[in-house]
């Protein structure tokens, strides 16, 4: 009974369980393209790999359907490594592990690749599919949308012949996406000369788990915690408080994702290692009640540990706490005219310290170019003031609503008649391929919707039964009532 091949629809979970069974994490697409271009020579559909490693698949129109307009079904092939610190998975050899747990299908230990592996299942349950009524279908399943969109940014022009695009990344049943938030990755980085530690100096490694992470756009306004920036607050402390000295720092491992660990090794002096230990105990109540409501698993601790070698200079130490404490995290601002949906956020992912070199890399993401380029510019003028070299990189526009789109409101009376209730209509803050596919065919009448997935980019993602059924109904008859030519 644990296994998700059972459920319905048995056409989608039986494709996202063979999806399941093939590595695939950002940055290692070459297994998941040949599984593809494998699906679509079994199911008689015509595919190829382009250039920029998309996969493309493409269907003829049933009998009768010839005169619809051409679809085009998006989905991205690639998933976002995360894992428990117990799990021992290899995203880049080992299957994910999929279990039922009540109505949600979870996997154990790492993220459940529902994202956007539910997308790409649905859309091979359509190509295999021998019993659907629906016009000219093309699929572009694309690379590595987590880790930049290099799939998107790289379509070729004039490669899809489609004019509707229905894009099955959303993660709420029930609304279709009109618009999503551009974004730019931001990445500061310096190199210094290590210091000697002092050898009577004992160490202690301080770790920081438990918190809940999440999806950097979608969960990005529910405040939750930060390890980056919580480990910022305690550092600033035990420095000041106990003598201690920086010697690492790594926190977050995806600029997409809420870093939910991290941890550091400190120097201090012999004398002053219990006092820093019940500053540790100390800061653990006090996250807890700072997220009180929010976070409920904070786990804070320190160990002994040999002591390093070398360790931050201290004007370097500080420049870099200073510069990590004062960058801003989280929500800039509501859209002024939807108040409920972040506009401009920013996510402080990754902090590497060690070894000569600190690397610390944000994703921020605006609906507004105006409002994009000044989180970027702010944050850049963070770093460049300790002394750090800023780049700017990634950067995508953000999807603008189109709020006369035909098929919008084609899906929205199909969506009614099928379920008796109002689809949401309305814009994400999380980052979708939508907008780049429109800079490139600008044309494109665009809708994105899926099932409910909660927790993406996380060990705690899950896929919420109930919807995936409603998801593939409501995809079925859209295809069957695409508009004519």
């Amino acid at each position: 009974m644990n296994d998700i091949r059972n459920l319905k629809p048995e056409c989608v979970w039986r494709n996202f369980y063979a999806l399941t069974q093939v590595p695939r994490p950002s940055g290692h697409r070459e297994q998941v393209q040949q599984f593809l271009l494998d699906f679509a020579k079994k199911a008689g559909v015509e595919a190829f790999q382009d250039p920029a490693g998309n996969i493309v698949m493409r269907k003829p129109a049933t009998p009768g359907m010839e005169n619809r307009k051409p679809v085009i079904l998006q989905a991205h092939m690639d998933m976002v490594p995360q894992k428990t610190k117990e799990s021992t998975h290899n995203f880049e050899t080992d299957p994910i592990e999929t279990w039922i747990d009540g109505e949600w299908v979870k996997a154990k230990g790492t993220t459940l690749g529902a994202d956007d592996g539910l997308g790409i299942a649905a859309i091979m349950a359509v190509m295999e599919a021998k019993d659907l009524k629906h016009g000219p279908i093309e699929a572009l399943c694309t690379a590595d949308e987590e880790s930049g969109m290099f799939g998107a940014n790289d379509l070729p022009a004039g490669e899809l012949k489609g004019e509707i695009l229905l894009n099955l990344d959303t993660e709420d049943e029930g609304e279709m996406i009109i618009g999503s938030a551009g974004g730019i990755d931001i990445t500061a980085t310096l190199e210094y000369k290590e210091a000697e530690t002092d050898p009577e100096d004992a160490a202690v490694k301080v770790t920081l788990k438990g918190l809940r992470g999440g999806h950097s756009g979608l969960e990005i306004g529910e405040g939750r915690a930060n390890a980056n920036k919580l480990m910022a607050r305690f550092l600033r402390s035990a420095i000041s408080e106990c003598s201690a000295r920086l010697a690492s720092w790594n926190g977050g491992n995806m600029r997409n994702a809420i870093p939910f660990e991290c941890e550091a090794i400190i120097t201090l002096p012999k004398d002053n290692v219990e006092a820093l230990k019940e500053l540790v105990a100390d800061w653990k109540e006090q996250f807890a009640d700072d997220y009180k409501g929010i976070e409920s698993g904070i786990d804070f601790f320190a160990d002994d540990v040999e002591t390093p070698a070398t360790e931050v200079p201290v004007e370097i130490q500080d420049n870099l706490l200073n510069a990590i404490y004062a960058c801003h995290d989280g929500v800039i601002r509501y859209i002024p005219s939807i108040p409920n949906i972040v506009e401009t956020s920013s996510n402080l992912a990754i902090v590497n310290i060690g070894d000569g070199k600190a690397a610390v890399k944000i994703l921020a993401r605006s609906a507004s170019e105006s409002m994009k380029d000044y989180i970027a510019e702010t944050i850049e003028s963070c770093f460049n003031m300790a002394g750090m070299k800023v780049t700017l990189s990634g950067g995508y526009g953000g999807w603008n609503p189109n709020t006369d789109s035909e098929i919008v409101k084609v899906m929205a009376k199909i969506y009614k008649d099928l379920f008796g209730t109002e689809a949401k209509v309305q814009v994400v803050h999380a980052g979708l391929e939508c907008s780049i596919i429109l800079g490139k065919y600008p044309g494109l009448d665009i809708c994105s919707f899926g099932p409910t997935l909660r927790s993406p980019h996380t060990a705690n993602e899950r896929a919420l039964i109930p919807t995936v059924p409603k998801f593939w109904d409501f995809l079925v008859k859209t295809l069957e009532e695409i508009p004519c030519k």
